[in-house]
């Protein structure tokens, strides 16, 4: 998939999300007043701040798109990362409301109306979320967008969220315990805790310039080392995301008799490899001679694989 497939998806997926958030926070808002449920009026503020979220992705996804320039030599990318740990935080924001919601209520008390009204709007929330976040998710691992990937967080917890709420409504119609409610607003509140706690360690992450996944690292030495017959060992590989693009840098070793000119294509070689398996990767290659430290491999050091350090 090019940068000109990806764009539009992006933009759409992001786009979808703003126009679903929008419709189900009118008819929570709604379904809240009539009914008189806070765990009701709890969802529609978690999918308020889910709109501001969406808006949010919409933005960063134009703009980390856009190319590098001067001023911005390594590309726009972590205006995902800075997103998603905004969007994060929203999120935090929204559970400590629905907190404080609850627990006013188990203190001054609720009375719940038309229960049925509240169970069939969340119920409708539930299917649209589910949806909307699936295309989510899909966009956001094809496009590895952070941005997408934390609004496709907020709309799965939606959805977790809107079935709790649906079961506690049910009870509160069938049993008439009251109390029911405000119970699940708490446990939607808690939910939400640890879908906070994930986005802000991913994005988190990005931002301090966290290494790429153990995996990933493994498969850029496999791809490095394909090459070993023709190299001699390489060294102090360092990598980091920038949004949806990665930053490979490291140190390789080759044979001080090796031409300038075969060093230069083996260098070609190996980040064609990387570049196939990690598109729109940074790559950065030091080439250094080898000076026979080992005392071993002498003139033959261009066949041989020493440890990697």
């Amino acid at each position: 998939m090019n940068d000109g497939e990806k764009r539009p998806s992006k933009t759409h997926a992001a786009g979808l999300s703003i126009l679903s958030n929008t419709l189900l926070i009118i008819f929570k808002i709604a379904a809240g007043f009539l009914t008189g449920s806070v765990s009701i009026i709890a969802e529609a503020i978690h999918s308020s701040l889910d709109l501001v979220a969406a808006l949010m992705a919409f933005f960063s996804v134009r703009m980390a798109d856009k190319p590098a320039d001067k001023d911005h030599p390594y590309g726009h990318g972590k205006i995902e990362s800075v997103s998603g740990f905004l969007e994060a935080l929203l999120i935090l924001v929204a559970a400590i409301v629905i907190f404080m919601q609850a627990l006013e209520r188990m203190q001054t008390g609720t009375h719940i109306e038309f229960a049925g009204v509240g169970v069939g709007v969340m119920a409708v929330s539930m299917v649209v979320n589910i949806l909307v976040s699936r295309r989510l998710y899909k966009v956001s691992k094809a496009a590895e967008s952070l941005a997408l990937e934390a609004d496709a967080g907020h709309l799965s917890a939606d959805v977790w969220a809107s079935g709790a709420v649906v079961i506690g409504l049910g009870l509160v119609w069938i049993t008439g315990w009251q109390i029911l409610d405000p119970i699940v607003a708490m446990g939607v509140g808690f939910y939400i805790l640890k879908i906070t706690y994930d986005l802000l360690k991913k994005s988190f992450g990005m931002l301090i310039d966290e290494r790429l996944p153990v995996a990933e690292e493994e498969e850029i030495s496999r791809i490095i080392m394909d090459h070993s017959s023709a190299l001699v060992n390489y060294h102090d590989l360092r990598t980091r995301k920038l949004g949806s693009q990665r930053e490979i840098n490291l140190h390789l070793v080759m044979n001080r008799n090796t031409p300038i000119s075969s060093t230069h294509d083996m260098c070609d070689h190996i980040e064609s490899d990387l570049l196939a398996r990690f598109e729109k990767s940074l790559i950065n290659i030091h080439v250094e001679p080898c000076h026979d430290e080992c005392g071993e491999c002498g003139a033959a050091c261009g066949t041989r694989k020493s440890t990697v350090s």
